[in-house]
């Protein structure tokens, strides 16, 4: 075990027995979701893990070290402010002795040091719209291409240039399957249009996909589960809101890290919550795909 983490003893004692652990992100609890809702989603999120057979392990750093398995009062620390902390943020907020709250790229790095396989997210990052010229790309896509963990999400997040986002990922070698459908799905739209080239329907066909990936050596991959079909938003109305809200973010000069929160909030304003409402839902569910994935490769290892 990597000597920079501290594992709480439920997750310890899973990992040293074989059992299924989801590693969990953080950033949705200290910087995606509004108080209360981000901490009563937390604990939710952690029941449907324990619900389908797995131990949830929430990551975060506090007071330079990286804890797998948060408890309830370092999670409300989180929630209450902390640093959004990604792959290059870890080292300098680690060596300050500073609370960070993880993305999605740094919780894989931690994962994967811990020996946890799977991990839940609402939705990836990606090339952001008009990346081409900004080279605005989210360090979850190079982080997915290095660690050996698979990342159950519903897609990539709708502010993003999808398109593009699997283009890198496809040049980057990392699988994008789709679990129970054939399309890439945006984050709170079901189908975003864009078709996959694999599909998985059991958690048993998506632990084989893993075992196969990983016996040859390979990264990351991702699974993408769509939106329930009623919490998902029109794809034409989404589309609208986020042209609105990124005119507005260029008027305001707001661009690189803290473009995705803005973003994201002003699409909650816009949307009047329904995309709060969407995105808890799409957490929840991606929870419960994740615990069965978890237990099922867990089970055939």
């Amino acid at each position: 075990m990597h000597d920079a983490l501290d594992l709480n003893d439920e997750v310890a004692a899973a990992l040293a027995d074989g059992r299924p652990v989801v590693a969990l992100e953080s950033t949705l609890i200290a910087h995606g979701l509004p108080h209360p809702r981000n901490l009563q989603t937390a604990w939710q999120v952690a029941s449907l893990v324990r619900a389908g057979g797995a131990v949830p392990a929430t990551v975060g750093i506090i007071g330079g070290r990286i804890k797998v398995g948060l408890n309830r009062d370092e999670i409300e620390r989180l929630a209450a402010g902390a640093a959004k902390v990604s792959r290059a943020d870890m080292a300098p907020v680690l060596a300050r002795r500073g609370l960070g709250a993880t993305t999605v790229a740094a919780t894989m790095v931690c994962a994967a040091l811990a020996g946890i396989r799977v991990l839940v997210t609402g939705g990836i990052g990606g090339v952001h719209r008009g990346g081409e010229a900004s080279l605005d790309v989210s360090a979850d896509l190079g982080e997915l291409a290095r660690r050996q963990v698979a990342v159950v999400c519903a897609g990539a997040k709708s502010i993003l240039d999808l398109g593009r986002t699997l283009e890198v990922l496809e040049t980057e070698g990392v699988p994008v399957i789709g679990y129970r459908t054939d399309t890439f799905p945006s984050f709170h739209v079901r189908d975003s249009g864009l078709e996959l080239a694999a599909r998985v329907d059991t958690p048993g066909e998506a632990a084989s996909v893993m075992e196969a990936q990983w016996r040859l050596g390979l990264g990351g991959l991702v699974f993408a589960a769509p939106v329930p079909e009623e919490a998902a938003l029109d794809a034409a109305e989404v589309e609208r809101l986020v042209a609105h809200a990124e005119a507005e973010a260029a008027m305001h000069g707001v661009a690189g890290r803290a473009l995705t929160p803005y973003l994201l909030e002003r699409l909650a304003e816009l949307s009047g919550g329904r995309t709060v409402a969407a995105n808890i839902s799409l957490i929840e569910n991606n929870a419960s795909i994740g615990a069965a994935i978890a237990a099922a490769y867990a089970a055939g290892n």
